[in-house]
């Protein structure tokens, strides 16, 4: 770590919340952070994110944690599927496209026909704007004169390295994330910015541990920060989970990043093993390697599920174990349509939970088994390490124990958020060591599973 940088200033936007958060680059700790939900504009002319909110957020947040506890560095991270337009003068050209917005199924049909195929991309083809080179072609058709504006596409993350520093750059984790513009196996662009006539509108890639340069002036002004403040090209926020594990460990094992979504990477798993159809992919992580991966949207969906319910001790969330697992209470997919490795399906409870508890268990439940089939998906490996808000839901760890019948290890309460650490070692490049604890598994659980899997193979 340089002993010019303790302490990182990290901006992380997800889909549900942004947040900033100051990393101690020493221990790795988060030690000051606040947050805002992540508002989506109704339109016009799309539903898109509220990008000056954002901003002003990240800029009144730097003022004050600069004062205290201070930092050395800005890094940032972000959520996957977002791209960025800007014209010649550095402005939006068109608003930033939310990704759960849907297309008119003739410009749907026009991209399915043109988008490149899985064995270049590693992407398969996902619903709404999850592939952001979709987005990118509806933009183009449906805003013809607006985006004949547009000088340079950025991803996500390096839109808010650019707006602090005035460097345009883009990122492989980003454009590595189902995007249908990246090749992994070659860390180069696919055949779709060619097809789409938008080759020329990327600025360079750049690494993830790039300075990409100082604060602009007038930022460092507003910000009361010193005028040599590094910025770092930053990353996305699933890789930067990953990351802080690839700094520390060696393959083959398995991480589980929660959050909105649910992502398992099969560090040193083969690529050949992933199937297209069931929301498998290949990301690409801060060092360019790929990634076999599978995801699901289960932080969304555990939300759905449990919504509306009052609070619940431990020990009645103990108690209905034994009863939804006797009583076969369970969800089949989906309670999110359109992702996933169950694509097609629309979700059902096989038996009504009959209370808050019993379903609060059962969510918890169809989380660990739908991360149990990504797993698959992807080869799991003896070792799964969990790391975010569903690390501390014993009942998912415990049934994900249980049904992989591997060491599912814990990112301890008082470790730092995946995401935050990530972004944080881009300007360290020392990974503090994380402490875990294991799962026990859960007794019971395997014929409940093999329930659940025989019930999601059968016909739609």
């Amino acid at each position: 770590m340089s002993a010019a940088i303790r302490n990182i200033a990290v901006i992380d936007i997800g889909k549900t919340h942004a947040k900033l958060i100051v990393v101690d680059g020493e221990t790795g700790e988060e030690i000051a952070s606040r947050k805002i939900a992540n508002r989506v504009l109704s339109g016009p002319p799309y539903p898109h994110y509220d990008i000056e909110t954002l901003w002003n957020f990240m800029i009144e947040g730097l003022a004050a944690f600069h004062a205290q506890p201070g930092y050395q560095a800005i890094s940032i991270t972000t959520h996957g599927a977002s791209a960025v337009l800007l014209n010649a003068t550095g402005e939006l050209a068109l608003p930033v496209l939310d990704y759960e917005h849907s297309y008119p199924d003739d410009i749907q049909r026009a991209y399915a026909a043109l988008r490149p195929p899985f064995a270049e991309t590693f992407s398969p083809a996902l619903s709404m704007g999850l592939n952001v080179g979709a987005q990118l072609h509806y933009q183009k058709m449906a805003f013809a004169d607006a985006f004949g504006s547009v000088t340079d596409i950025l991803t996500y993350p390096q839109y808010w390295a650019y707006r602090l520093t005035g460097v345009k750059a883009n990122e492989s984790t980003s454009l590595g994330c189902h995007t249908d513009l990246w090749q992994p196996g070659k860390a180069t662009f696919s055949s779709l910015p060619e097809t789409l006539g938008i080759a020329d509108l990327f600025p360079p890639v750049r690494s993830a541990f790039d300075a990409l340069g100082p604060v602009l002036p007038e930022i460092a002004g507003r910000i009361g920060i010193a005028g040599d403040m590094p910025v770092y090209c930053g990353l996305h926020d699933s890789n930067a989970s990953l990351l802080p594990h690839l700094m520390v460990r060696k393959g083959p094992f398995s991480v589980v990043s929660t959050g909105t979504w649910v992502i398992c990477f099969g560090v040193g798993a083969p690529l050949e093993k992933l199937d297209p159809a069931r929301d498998t992919l290949v990301n690409v992580d801060a060092f360019g390697k790929p990634v076999p991966s599978a995801r699901f949207m289960g932080g969304r969906e555990f939300e759905m599920l449990t919504a509306g319910l009052t609070p619940l001790t431990q020990s009645e969330l103990n108690a209905a174990r034994q009863s939804v697992l006797a009583g076969n209470i369970l969800y089949l997919p989906n309670a999110v349509e359109g992702s996933g490795p169950f694509p097609g399906r629309k979700g059902r409870w096989l038996h009504e939970p009959r209370s808050d508890a019993e379903r609060y268990v059962a969510a918890s439940f169809y989380a660990a088994m739908m991360t149990a089939t990504c797993l698959d998906l992807v080869g799991h490996a003896e070792t799964t390490i969990v790391e975010g808000p569903f690390g501390g839901n014993v009942h998912f760890t415990q049934a994900l124990a249980g049904i992989t019948g591997g060491h599912v290890l814990v990112t301890d309460g008082n470790s730092p958020s995946g995401t935050a650490l990530g972004a944080a070692l881009l300007a360290t490049r020392h990974a503090p060591r994380q402490s875990y604890h294991p799962s026990q598994p859960l007794e019971g659980i395997s014929e409940y599973y093999r329930t659940w899997r025989e019930l999601t193979q059968r016909p739609v």
